[in-house]
């Protein structure tokens, strides 16, 4: 699904052709800008003040779990946020939210975990809420989660695991955070929550386009064909 996987398999097989790449197709009706879900944030408790950081999918180690609560942290430090948790936690991480829970109880409270959510028309919902999606993961393929806000017109601010930078280019459709560097993902979060309101949209807009161009179900169709094509020739 990305260009990095398609390396990697060209490696491991120990050949010099190149592996095609399917990039996920997203329906973009569905995932498709849209004002906010106000009753959908006063079920979640999300208060009028508060600041939304994203997060979509099972959170765990290789998420980046420790560097979205110390960004959490950070941006409440500085104004009232919360981090919305669209998915659920793997079992085995629960007791680092547990320590987190002991150490920065106030903090911990405006963790909002919404359990899996099934359906793409609710996932799309809850991502209307979200100021930013934050998707610091340690590695990675190309996360349906970033393509999906994207086309949702969410800013996304990530790491540069595996094939993320394939669909981000940083200041023009996202933001990139080097994984080395994520212990400071707090203060871009900050920076992606204060830009400007003609800044975003056009930031926004340009993801919106690149996922339409690159990620739809049309895209999908044409590599697929190519790949019928290669198969014809070698029957």
């Amino acid at each position: 699904v990305s260009r990095d996987l398609a390396k990697k398999v060209d490696v491991l097989l120990g050949r010099n052709s190149e592996t095609l790449v399917i990039g996920n197709a997203v329906d973009l009706e569905t995932f498709a800008p849209r004002p906010a879900d106000a009753e959908l944030r006063k079920q979640l408790g999300i208060q009028d003040d508060e600041a939304v950081l994203g997060f979509c999918g099972e959170l765990r180690q290789k998420k980046g779990l420790p560097h979205l609560l110390s960004a959490l942290r950070t941006v409440r430090a500085n104004r009232p946020a919360c981090l919305l948790v669209i998915g659920d936690v793997r079992v085995r991480e629960r007791a680092l939210l547990s320590e987190f829970a002991a150490d920065c109880p106030d903090d911990a409270a405006r963790i909002l975990i919404t359990g899996q959510v099934h359906e793409p028309a609710a996932v799309a919902r809850h991502l209307s809420l979200c100021d930013v999606l934050l998707l610091p993961s340690l590695w990675d393929g190309l996360p349906n989660a970033l393509l999906e806000a994207q086309a949702a017109g969410v800013p996304v601010l990530a790491s540069d695991a595996g094939g993320i930078p394939e669909a981000i280019e940083h200041g023009q459709t996202g933001f990139l955070v080097s994984r080395s560097q994520l212990h400071r993902l707090g203060e871009a979060s900050l920076e992606v929550l204060d830009l400007p309101t003609d800044q975003r949209t056009r930031i926004t807009a340009a993801a919106r386009q690149s996922v339409e161009t690159k990620f739809s179900d049309v895209a999908e169709a044409a590599v697929l064909t190519e790949v019928l094509h290669r198969l014809s020739r070698t029957s």
